[in-house]
Formats: C-alpha cells, sequence, structure tokens
C-alpha cells in the first residue's frame, strides 16, 4: 500500500513510502502528478518511483515474490516471540526521584521481594518462549538490594540453557550504589551489562533523583568508577530522563554525558505512566517543548560528528536503522504488531505477569487490565489471556485510524498499552496521542534531514543505521532534493 504524508506544515515535501519501506521525497507539483497518474514515463523521477514500488497502490495479494520477502523482513521479529524479560526481582529502594513511574518500597519494608520460586517459575517461561535470542533484565525498585536473588537467577537459567542452548544475554538497570565488589565480580563472569541513569551535572541530577544523603550525583559518579574498572567503559551504559530543567540546555547535558567519556546519549521524554503523572504538572511539558529541546539537541550531535567526534543520540540511530535499512532495530516499543507481550515480558516481584514495564507501571495506580495472570500460568496461557486478547486490537499499526494512512507507519509501530492506558482503549486517538505526536515530529526531523541532504550529515546517518564506524562510510549515499 502506497501513503503520503507532509514533511512540512506547506506541503513543500511530501513523504511516500510503502509497506516494503521503501520510500521518496517529493515535491507538491510532483506528488500532485503521482496521484492523478500523469508522470511521464520518460521522466528520471517515474523510473525511480517504479524502481521503489512507488506507482501503484497494490495490496499484499500482488506483491511480487521480491516484495513479500521484503516485507517479511521488516517483519521478522514476529517468528521469535518474546526476547526480553524483565525480572522485577524488589520493589524496595532508597532514592525518591521525581518521575519514579512505581510507587516504591523503603529499603527495609518487608513483602516487596519477589520469592525464590516465582523466580523459578519466570525461568521456566523464559525457555517457553520460542526465542533463541534471550535478554535477562533486572529491575527495581533497585535490584542490587537483592543482588542474591539476580545472582540465582543467572545461575538458573546458565544450567537451563545447558540443554536448551539458547543465545543468552543479562542486564541490570541501577544505581550502582549498592554493587560490593563481589557483586561486580560476578557481573563480570557473566556479562551483566549495567545501565544506570545520569540526568545531567550534580544540580539537575540530585533534584531530579535524591537519596536519604543528598548526595546521589557523587555517590553515582563513584559507583559508575568503581563499575567500570571491574566490567570496561562497554559494560555500563547511561542514560537521561529529561525533567523540565534539562531542557533548558541541551548542550550541557551532552557535554556531561561527553566528559563522563559515554559514546552516545539516549534522549527520552518523560514517561506518562503509572505515579509519574502525578509529578508531571510540576516538572513535565508538553511534547512541542520536547521536540523543540531535540532537534537542538540533534543538531548539536551532528555537529560534534562532522568535526570528527564520534557521539550517537541513540533514538535516532533506531529509528534510522528502520529507515534506512530492511532491517528492525529490535526496540519492542517500535513493533507492528507491537512489543508488548509478543516482544517482552514483565515478572513483577509479586508473580504478576505484565506485557510490558509500562504496563507495570500502570498497575501500580490500580490499572490492572494488563495483568496477563501469574507466573506460574504456563507461557501459552499468558499469552493467550484476555489481557493479551484485548491488547491485540491495537497492536496492528497498519490497520489503526490515523496509522493506515501515514507515511511513517512503515518505520513506527503500534502502542496499545500508551493509549490503552492513557486513552482508555488500545485503539486510542492519535489527534490527541503522545506516542504519535512525538514520532510524527521525529520522523519528519529525520526526513527532512536525509531531503536537504547534506554530506556530513548523511555520513553520520548512515553509520548509525548501519552501526558502524563513521570513517567506514565511504559513501553515504544520495537523497533527492
Amino acid at each position: 500500500m502506497r501513503r503520503s504524508t507532509s514533511l512540512d506544515n506547506d506541503g513543500h515535501r511530501v513523504l511516500v513510502s510503502n509497506d516494503f519501506g521503501d520510500y521518496a521525497v517529493l515535491d507538491a507539483p510532483t506528488h500532485a502528478r503521482l496521484m492523478a497518474g500523469t508522470l511521464d514515463r520518460s521522466e528520471q523521477r517515474y523510473r525511480d518511483l517504479e524502481a521503489r514500488s512507488l506507482l501503484d497502490d497494490r495490496g499484499p495479494d500482488a506483491w511480487s515474490d521480491l516484495e513479500r520477502a521484503a516485507h517479511a523482513t521488516r517483519k521478522s521479529f514476529l517468528l521469535e516471540g518474546p526476547s526480553l524479560h524483565i525480572f522485577v526481582v524488589t520493589l524496595r529502594c532508597d532514592h525518591s526521584c521525581q518521575y519514579c513511574q512505581v510507587s516504591r518500597a523503603a529499603v527495609d519494608a518487608i513483602g516487596f521481594d519477589m520469592s525464590s520460586e516465582d523466580a523459578a517459575h519466570a525461568v521456566d517461561r523464559v525457555f517457553e518462549s520460542p526465542s533463541q535470542d534471550v535478554t535477562l533484565e533486572f529491575q527495581g525498585g533497585e535490584p542490587a538490594l537483592r543482588f542474591d536473588r539476580v545472582r540465582e537467577i543467572v545461575e538458573l537459567a546458565l544450567k537451563r540453557n545447558e540443554t536448551e542452548e539458547r543465545r543468552l544475554t543479562f542486564s541490570m538497570v541501577s544505581t550502582l550504589h549498592h554493587l560490593t565488589d563481589e557483586d561486580l565480580e560476578f557481573c563480570r563472569e557473566h556479562q551483566i551489562r549495567l545501565s544506570t541513569s545520569i540526568d545531567g551535572p550534580a544540580d539537575v541530577h540530585d533534584r531530579n533523583r535524591p537519596n536519604p544523603t543528598r548526595d546521589s550525583w557523587a555517590r553515582t559518579m563513584a559507583a559508575l568508577e568503581r563499575a567500570r574498572a571491574v566490567l570496561g567503559e562497554e559494560g555500563v551504559s547511561a542514560l537521561p530522563t529529561l525533567t523540565r530543567a534539562a531542557l533548558n540546555d541541551p548542550v550541557r547535558l551532552i557535554d556531561h554525558y561527553r566528559e563522563l567519556g559515554f559514546p552516545s546519549i539516549f534522549l527520552r521524554p518523560i514517561s506518562p505512566y503509572g505515579f509519574a503523572l502525578k509529578t508531571r504538572r510540576a516538572i513535565g511539558y508538553d511534547m512541542a517543548e520536547f521536540i523543540t529541546f531535540y532537534e537542538a539537541a540533534l543538531d548539536y550531535v551532528l555537529e560534534l560528528n562532522a568535526r570528527g567526534e564520534a557521539f550517537e543520540e541513540t533514538y535516532a540511530s533506531i529509528l534510522l536503522r528502520h529507515i534506512l535499512t530492511p532491517f528492525h532495530s529490535g526496540y519492542v516499543d517500535l513493533r507492528s504488531p507491537a512489543g508488548a507481550g509478543l516482544g517482552v515480558l514483565v515478572y513483577d516481584y509479586d508473580g504478576q505477569v505484565y506485557p510490558a514495564d509500562e504496563a507495570r507501571m500502570a498497575a501500580r495506580t490500580g490499572d490492572t487490565r494488563f495483568a496477563l495472570g501469574y507466573v506460574s500460568q504456563s507461557f501459552n496461557e499468558l499469552m493467550g489471556s484476555p489481557a493479551m486478547q484485548w491488547l491485540a486490537t491495537g497492536a496492528v499499526a497498519e490497520t489503526l485510524p490515523g496509522c493506515s494512512t501515514c507515511a511513517f507507519v512503515p518505520f513506527c509501530g503500534a502502542d496499545p498499552v500508551y493509549h490503552a492506558s492513557v486513552q482508555g482503549d488500545p485503539i486510542g486517538d492519535r489527534t490527541d496521542s503522545e506516542h504519535c505526536s512525538k514520532h510524527t515530529a521525529l520522523f519528519r526531523l529525520l526526513f527532512n534531514r536525509l531531503a536537504d541532504a547534506d554530506a556530513a550529515t548523511l555520513a553520520t546517518f548512515t553509520s548509525w543505521a548501519l552501526r558502524k564506524p563513521r570513517h567506514e562510510v565511504l559513501q553515504p549515499g544520495w537523497v533527492d532534493r
């Protein structure tokens, strides 16, 4: 199916795409002639659009074998099943982050840790999933407070994998503050990648992420240095959550990550889920403000790359992989059918299973519609639950109102958990959807940069999409003006 979407308010540039991810950026007169069927066959533009299967509006029944293969490549994740399995080993935490999406428990609270029995059931569910590439991710609360449970799960999974022979990876989201030398050595031995939160320099970070001793940033810096000494630079990543304070100075935030030696930054807005909604008025912003910030940040990162410094904005690289290659990035939030349940499962501390971390966050405020069941139930029972069937009604972006005719849909994805949580049902209303407004703006930004055809920008974008060093991009390609 061919779709068209304007890339600017005046309609001077129009993106045309199809289900295979082929696209072209046309000026308004050329687009009008395309839609009217009056392009001359002798024109180079006609031959170009013909080569990209953009001249007609054929449905799947008329696709060639090559086109079917191209579409299957884009949707290959459908054959994998859930590959990301999140274990919430405890809800206890000593931080009081302003934007926290769950109701954390005090460090000394009782009854907020995953039991050994539930952990074993969760490992069973992991290996009932058909995916051969499996990531076990540990979250909280602060999972380091129950590193004994993390250790138990890792060892159990590795033992099970002696016969299952899956490709296992492990990761943990942590403040890093509570990890002992012994814990870090276990992470090194079992290649557990650590991810932490750094919201900016000390004044911003400490305001966003207060801890009892009011020295969160200093303790994070010390813990980061200690973790890197054991795991290496690549063994620890970080990302910020952007409150209103950070939007004022994108350069300062990016420079802080550069000073800390990180090769990238993942710029994401505040979550609209769970308990984060209660503080959003004080520390939040509307999506237009985020997009203004993001464009300035992206321009600065592109400038750094043009000057020869390799630094990546991670979310742009995810979107560009969808745009510039026939392969999916693996990012579960941008799938159609949606990644909720089909790409990720979350095992909460109390044995409940959810189709996404955002669904778990919604449940903490009383919205239990997303619960798939208990961890003791089989994988097939969980996947056939009423909650999964309900979410499936809004899981296929190509069939949703507002998405079905959008030229960005081959590169985007459905987000039924967001729409159900914020708007009441999985299908949702794209005219009032932050998920839609964010991605529409980001795709417009990236496609306009591609259409501008600046050589330095194209080289950077190509390196991000292909996950190659920029100096290996010998010919960044071309984009018609």
